[in-house]
């Protein structure tokens, strides 16, 4: 199948199949994809916490808003956070990147307002989310892409220190009577003309 097939299968599954278990290869095939993912200058400023654990599973999906069932359905569910603490980060920066990357950050965080410098960090997760939905497509899973988290709530249950949910992501396999499968519910997109412009 190729990617313009993928996307058009593709749909945020609003109901699970509580029983089939996602195979460990594809789970590791995800993480995999997940570091691999691109951001700006290649900051990286990210945390993907894979959450298999039933019970801590559960404390995340009454955290979630909407979210709660779904959550609970899906086998899978993957927190995306970014860097909250920047000093912390600092240290990442220092002794992992390469010096052009260093001072090229460096060089942003002292010219930028540190509000305007947290908002472009986490825009990163919005990419990386975006491969992690094309991603479980292409593995043959499905997934659900969700804002409605309490970030702070899902700070604590984590145990986090310096980093601050933004996003997460259900995965699993989508059951037959999902209402929001395409073939029951045809995606619905605004027309090429309308968002396509060509010069």
């Amino acid at each position: 199948m190729n990617i313009l097939n993928l996307i058009e299968s593709r749909y945020s599954t609003k109901k699970y199949d509580t029983e089939k278990e996602i195979p460990e290869s594809k789970i590791e095939d995800l993480k995999e994809i997940l570091r691999l993912t691109p951001s700006s200058i290649n900051i990286q400023p990210w945390k993907f916490t894979f959450v298999q654990n039933a019970e801590v599973k559960t404390k995340l999906a009454a955290a979630s808003l909407h979210n709660e069932e779904k959550i609970n359905q899906a086998k899978l569910l993957v927190v995306f956070s970014v860097a909250d603490d920047l000093d912390a980060f600092q240290k990442v920066v220092d002794s992992e990147y390469v010096p052009a990357l260093r001072d090229w950050y460096n060089n942003m965080k002292a010219t930028m307002p540190e509000a305007d410098l947290r908002t472009w960090l986490a825009k990163q997760m919005y990419i990386a989310l975006g491969f992690g939905m094309t991603a479980s497509i292409s593995l043959g899973l499905d997934s659900t892409p969700m804002e409605g988290i309490e970030a702070e709530k899902y700070v604590d249950i984590l145990g986090m220190k310096t980093y601050k949910p933004v996003l997460a992501m259900a995965v699993g396999y989508g059951a037959d009577d999902d209402y929001n499968r395409p073939e029951v519910r045809p995606k619905s997109r605004r027309s090429p003309e309308d968002v396509i412009e060509h010069i």
